[in-house]
């Protein structure tokens, strides 16, 4: 059996260091006990579920589909305070998940929380001094978005090639790629920055058992790198997305005369909406999440085949990327 030793596989107790991204609508149960029986992480988005009493089924679901380690995404309001996450912490606690990744908005009082029941977290952040609060709020691992992600990319425009090294100078703990990764190369490309691990979220949602409909995927691998958008730059969420006409009329309001107020854009931002069109196929719907490694994907694979190919490929790019330097 193939094994790959990092900083992470040793903290999260997986196989390899390959960490399924937390999606909005995507991160399932089927999907998430996949990639962990590939070997790598799942995560299923809490978010996702209407409840925390759904979270808790879903959870449930996870655990009958796999006996391998998973995880659990809670994403934290990026546009208010005042938000009460307890009933997802219980039942994350409940579900006995063991590691979670936060995102979003400052971590400090639920990284907190979990770590009193012995749950490891994986924070994620687009910029290196985000990183480090993180680190100092208590994280164990850093999920680290380069420009290149899809969703929310952070302001700074930063792409991975030049966050890694310069994260890796500085911190401490395990850290992962995010943004950018789409296959062993990529991954090899990661580690040799100095990466623990890496994350990835389109190209698991580019998978056999990514329950979005056929016709989004299809949409998705017929696309290029120059295939996304970056929507609400002008108030300070910049996120990417898929091109469509959602997320291009959303760039027309942010580029009239006197800009737009969220409250202009809420009806294009809705997130039923979006699952809408990611159940009925319909790529016009509304917003499709995606990383500009559309541009690479050119299969839909099962989370088996994509995570065995990958560290075949990850081992193939490093070995010949030594035998260059050797000659």
């Amino acid at each position: 059996m193939t094994i790959m030793k990092t900083r992470i596989t040793e903290l999260l107790g997986i196989q390899y260091p390959i960490i399924e991204g937390g999606m909005q609508w995507v991160g399932r149960a089927q999907l998430a006990a996949a990639v962990s029986n590939a070997g790598a992480l799942g995560m299923v988005t809490a978010r996702t579920q209407p409840t925390p009493d759904d979270l808790r089924r879903e959870i449930e679901r996870t655990r009958e589909l796999t006996c391998k380690p998973f995880g659990v995404n809670l994403t934290l309001s990026l546009t208010a305070n005042d938000v009460n996450y307890d009933g997802w912490i219980d039942a994350i606690i409940q579900g006995d998940v063991r590691i979670v990744e936060t995102a979003g908005n400052n971590p400090q009082p639920v990284i907190a929380r979990l770590k009193a029941h012995g749950i490891k977290v994986i924070h994620k952040c687009t910029s290196v001094r985000h990183a480090l609060s993180a680190e100092r709020y208590g994280a164990d691992v850093i999920s680290i978005d380069g420009f290149e992600a899809g969703g929310h990319c952070g302001e700074d425009d930063v792409p991975a090639l030049i966050m890694i090294p310069a994260l890796g100078k500085v911190l401490k703990i395990p850290f992962i790629a995010s943004g950018g990764i789409a296959n062993g190369r990529s991954m090899a490309a990661a580690l040799a920055l100095g990466a623990d691990g890496v994350n990835m979220g389109t190209r698991f949602m580019l998978t056999w058992e990514s329950a979005i409909h056929n016709d989004i995927k299809a949409a998705l691998l017929a696309a290029t790198e120059r295939d996304t958008t970056l929507i609400k730059r002008t108030l300070k969420r910049t996120a990417r997305f898929f091109t469509n006409g959602v997320s291009q009329a959303i760039v027309a309001l942010e580029q009239r005369p006197g800009g737009a107020t969220y409250d202009d854009l809420k009806h294009l931002l809705s997130g039923d909406r979006g699952l809408a069109g990611l159940e009925s196929g319909d790529i016009t719907a509304g917003l499709v999440c995606a990383s500009q490694v559309i541009g690479l994907v050119d299969d839909i694979p099962t989370c088996a085949e994509l995570v065995t190919r990958m560290v075949a490929e990850c081992r193939e790019g490093l070995e010949q990327a030594l035998n260059r330097f050797d000659r």
